[in-house]
């Protein structure tokens, strides 16, 4: 930090010697003569400007090179601080004082390098005097050398302003200079002072003795080394403020003009004080009524139309119209929230409309299909009736007549119209493309652990069967589904999973596969019929016609009994909707409107009614009459219910099977090895109490429950561990008992292994679950389904309106949030206002903190609630690519309506220098940056941690970007932080306001934060990428 500001400290030298420069070479004499005619004035100014411009590219490339990173536009910030052609009277009247000979008492080249010279040598020796020069020294002291004065070189010497070696000899003619200039103390020549300076002669103050109101500080003079001094020197100044006073003993000497032009803080009498405005250096006129004055204005501003502006206003008062747009934003978002039901009740309305027509059309055509079909099945067996008859009545001449007649009745039963419609619909159920799913020797043992949670599982799930996988607690029901369908994360795999009798990865034909987990993650605030639509458009071929979709989707409402609920909102924690039963439905609905081809449900009855499972069985049985090959977790299932299923795959614990085969011979198995069950009990409750150990089977079976695992391997002629045949034999270990034997796995610990040892393999099985998830949800293994789902453009269609009408049900929430905005902005502008020292940096400051607060924990609570739907639909197939492109468009919302709750208030209660538009785009950026990142936290962490971090990020990176440490590694840290990037555009956009004499006020404090007003455009790209990225 300290060779930063050095550097800036010699930059701040070309910076000012090129000012100085380029004024002294635009001066030329003129004669006193001339000084009364005013044609002879405007030929004269106009030379002298004519000359200012030309010269200004001499040095154009020096400032660009050196004083960059304050300076954009070096003509156009030389015009706002010199250009003294709209007011050059100071310029006459000097000439005038001077009697024509201005131009040898300006500086030279030479003189500056000298003065600065002798300010080095000063500050070393901490006075406030320069070195002895050819003019002042300690023989030689004029009037001319004391703060104010100027002296003029003799008649015959010729000054040549670009001379940088030779002094020339300055004593004669001593004087007060002339008004618009300064002087500091030990030199002989003078200096213009800027725009929107006040340099007027100094006044002595008889009660103080006191030259007023200027001071004498040396504090940006002594950076300005660069451009004259050929060797660098460190400064170690010791600064010190004070009036200068008159010469003792010199009765006829008397006070001067400013002395000395720096930042603010140093010499903030040379600034055009606030309530007035300096039109040229020696003018001040107050503001009037219906204008504002800032300090070192040059004019007066007019103030806008509801604005509060009296005389000598510093200011305009301008939050009326924050108070206006308070009201209109307050306006809209009544209407939103009380309206936005009501849009979106009126849209349903006309798409339920929309929908009825086309669920009437499609049965119509079916209809007509069936009646052609009924027709020719009628004709069909009329023929083969006839042909029927005449081989009965050929063969059996004797048969009376009732007999026959009978005959003809059952014969023509199924000639009736709905006999003809039911043939007609037997043979128009559509099939699907089938999967067969056969596994041997299915082994899953957990990372890290070397934990068997399935062993030796052999069996198979065929289409058009609907199969229940039962078992105790513990037994790895849901293991074993998840390890069906590719998804055991954490854990290693062996044995064999066939697809259709070819070792294929299940993740393949995901696009035909349903899976219905355990917990019911349904969208709570859209509709039955929202959720299960969503479902269809975007997991359906995409060449179905909308009508047969639509068709699909009826027809699940009607299977699953939603009928009643299909209008009405799931709902959440916060507020209820429909029952935990039929919401339990709905989650089935999900992955039966799409139309699977293996639909796999991990409990999908539990906390069911005894009718509402039998109506979800006879549903799920519906599907597989279409070759859907169902598989499902069941506990203890209704006998009534147990008779519906086809198959059943039960499990031990430890994961061992026990039985895999049809529902009709599971009793004839177990009475084979003497499990009887008894009158009036329910056979798998039965089994399974006996599989928990609760009930043991009889003595006279010889059979433990143990055992029941190695006696169906052996049954079907499997391969039998041989640590699994010690069982058999009663060699079981009491502390395996627990799992079903040392195969069912074992408890950590027990072989000895150190507390040390047991937590290193906790911690591998967690990032193996970790790593393994990650691979699972953004692997691409293909696709060999034969599905053509709709592409992404059209997913981002569904998504966008789902997102859409869930975002129009979050008015109220919404509302708080823009209320909180609004509160924020109020407080912070009002206590937090604008400093010209620092260009507002501390109220940007705050405002980068509560932003990022704020908005941070929005787009959290929006993102953490969609994070497991989000990983069900991007599991199922649907596209992410579209899901987060729909919830980026919808949340651009948010980032445009965000900054402009917030400037409302707080722009119009601080009231800086800066813009309106410069402003809000700065906050798009920034809020457009942290909804990224709170985005990127919602997906990595969990939602406790997430918003740990959401909090501390904000407030420890702008503590980073804000810190005055000379550490290295804090900078550059500082510089990879959105907080500085936040800043630095909010600073610079306010910095570039302030021209004119806050030259030095702008350099010095960009150089002390170190920021570059040409960063302005940067910083925004930075923000807007880390959004872009992170999302």
């Amino acid at each position: 930090m300290g060779r930063r500001k050095l550097f800036y400290q010699e930059t701040y030298v070309s910076f000012f010697v090129s000012l100085v420069f380029i004024f002294h070479r635009g001066v030329i004499c003129q004669d006193d003569s001339s000084l009364d005619n005013p044609a002879a004035n405007r030929l004269y100014n106009q030379f002298v400007f004519d000359k200012i411009s030309n010269l200004t590219e001499v040095f154009e490339d020096d400032i660009k090179r050196e004083l960059g990173f304050c300076i954009t536009n070096v003509k156009e910030d030389y015009n706002e601080a010199f250009n003294f052609s709209s007011k050059p009277g100071f310029l006459n009247k000097c000439g005038k004082t001077t009697k024509g000979d201005m131009m040898q008492r300006i500086c030279t080249a030479a003189e500056v390098r000298i003065y600065f010279n002798g300010l080095l040598g000063g500050a070393k020796r901490a006075t406030n005097y320069l070195k002895p020069n050819k003019n002042c020294n300690l023989s030689s002291w004029m009037f001319g050398c004391e703060p104010g004065w100027a002296c003029r070189t003799a008649k015959d010497v010729k000054v040549d302003l670009k001379d940088d070696k030779n002094v020339p000899v300055r004593t004669q003619q001593c004087a007060p200079y002339c008004a618009g200039f300064f002087c500091p103390r030990g030199i002989t020549c003078m200096i213009p002072c800027p725009l929107g300076a006040y340099c007027p002669e100094a006044k002595l103050n008889r009660t103080t003795g006191l030259c007023d109101p200027y001071v004498l500080f040396f504090f940006f003079t002594f950076m300005f080394l660069s451009f004259v001094l050929e060797d660098l020197v460190r400064l170690e100044v010791i600064f010190c403020r004070y009036h200068y006073q008159l010469p003792s003993g010199q009765p006829n000497h008397t006070c001067g003009g400013a002395d000395i032009w720096a930042d603010i803080v140093s010499s903030s009498e040379v600034f055009c004080s606030a309530g007035s405005f300096c039109p040229s250096t020696i003018d001040k006129l107050p503001c009037t009524r219906g204008h504002f004055c800032r300090t070192g204005s040059t004019a007066e501003k007019n103030c806008f139309k509801l604005a509060t502006c009296n005389p000598r206003s510093t200011n305009q008062n301008i939050t009326a119209y924050g108070i206006m747009l308070f009201a209109g934003l307050g306006f809209l978002l009544i209407i939103l929230y009380n309206c936005s039901d009501q849009v979106l009740a009126t849209r349903e309305r006309r798409q339920a409309k929309s929908r009825e027509k086309a669920v009437q059309s499609v049965r119509e055509t079916q209809t007509q299909e069936k009646r052609k079909s009924a027709k020719d099945i009628a004709k069909k067996h009329a023929t083969e009736l006839q042909q029927s008859f005449s081989r009965t009545f050929s063969r059996r001449k004797s048969m009376k007549q009732p007999d026959l007649m009978r005959a003809m009745q059952e014969q023509n039963k199924n000639l009736t119209f709905s006999g003809v419609i039911s043939m007609a619909n037997d043979i128009e159920i559509r099939k699907r493309p089938t999967i067969e799913v056969a596994f041997k020797d299915l082994t899953i043992t957990l990372k890290g652990k070397n934990k068997h949670l399935m062993r030796c599982v052999t069996g198979k799930l065929s289409p058009g069967r609907v199969s229940a996988v039962m078992g105790p607690s513990g037994a790895g029901k849901t293991t074993f589904l998840t390890a069906l369908t590719g998804k055991a994360a954490g854990c290693t795999m062996s044995g064999m999973i066939l697809v259709n009798g070819k070792v294929e990865s299940i993740q393949s034909y995901k696009r035909i596969i349903g899976f219905v987990p355990q917990d019911d993650i349904v969208h709570g605030n859209l509709t039955v019929e929202e959720n299960l639509w969503f479902s269809a458009r975007c997991r359906l071929p995409a060449d179905l016609p909308k009508p047969e979709k639509v068709l699909v989707v009826e027809r699940v409402i009607e299977s699953l009994g939603l009928q009643h609920v299909r209008d009405s909102m799931v709902g959440t924690v916060e507020k209820r909707g429909i029952s935990g039963g039929q919401r339990k439905r709905v989650n089935v609905g999900l992955e039966m409107v799409m139309e699977p081809s293996l639909l796999v449900l991990d409990e999908p009855t539990s906390g069911l009614d005894s009718s509402s499972s039998q109506l979800l069985l006879r549903a799920l049985r519906r599907e597989a009459l279409e070759g859907v090959n169902i598989c499902m977790v069941v506990h203890q299932p209704s006998y009534t219910l147990f008779r519906m299923f086809d198959d059943l795959i039960l499990l031990a614990k430890g994961g061992l099977i026990c039985y895999q085969g049809s529902v009709k011979k599971v009793e004839e198995y177990f009475s084979s090895l003497g499990i009887v069950v008894p009158e009036r009990v329910n056979p798998p409750d039965y089994y399974i109490d006996i599989l928990e150990g609760i009930l043991k089977p009889s003595t006279s079976s010889g059979v433990t429950y143990k055992q029941l695992p190695v006696r169906w391997m052996l049954h079907n002629g499997y391969p039998v561990p041989s640590d699994m045949l010690k069982s058999i034999e009663g060699m079981a270990s009491a502390e395996n008992s627990a799992h079903g034997g040392s195969a069912h796995g074992s408890v950590v610990g027990d072989d000895g292994t150190s507390f040390a040892g047991e937590f290193w393999q906790d911690v591998k099985a967690n990032v193996e679950i970790k790593k393994d998830t990650l691979q699972n949800n953004f692997s691409n293994s293909g696709d060999l389904s034969q599905r053509q789902v709709p592409g992404v453009y059209q997913q981002f269609r569904y998504f966008l309106g789902r997102l859409g009408k869930q975002r129009l049900r979050e008015a109220r929430t919404l509302a708080v949030d823009y209320l909180i905005l609004l509160l924020a902005g109020i407080c912070l502008g009002t206590l937090a206002k604008v400093s010209d020292e620092t260009f507002g940096a501390m109220g940007y400051t705050y405002t980068v903190i509560a932003v990022s607060l704020l908005c941070k924990i929005t787009a959290l609570r929006s993102f953490s609630l969609d994070k497991l739907h989000y990983w069900r639909e991007s599991r199922a197939g649907m596209s992410s690519l579209a899901y987060f492109l729909a919830k980026d468009t919808v949340d651009y919302f948010n980032t445009i309506v965000k900054p402009l709750v917030y400037l409302s208030m707080f722009y119009f209660f601080n009231n800086p220098r800066s813009s309106v538009g410069d402003n809000y785009i700065v906050l798009i950026c920034l809020v457009y940056c942290v909804t990224g990142i709170a985005f990127a936290l919602a997906i990595l962490f969990e939602p406790g941690p997430a918003q740990l971090w959401s909090v501390l990020l904000p407030v420890v990176l702008t503590l980073i970007a804000t810190s005055t440490n000379d550490n290295k590694i804090v900078e550059s840290i500082s510089e990879l932080c959105y907080t500085r990037w936040a800043l630095e555009a909010f600073v610079v956009s306010n910095a570039q306001r302030y021209k004119g004499v806050w030259l030095i006020t702008r350099c010095g404090s960009l150089m002390e934060n170190g920021y570059n007003i040409k960063h302005f455009p940067r910083c925004l790209i930075f923000l807007t990428l880390t959004g872009s990225f992170v999302w």
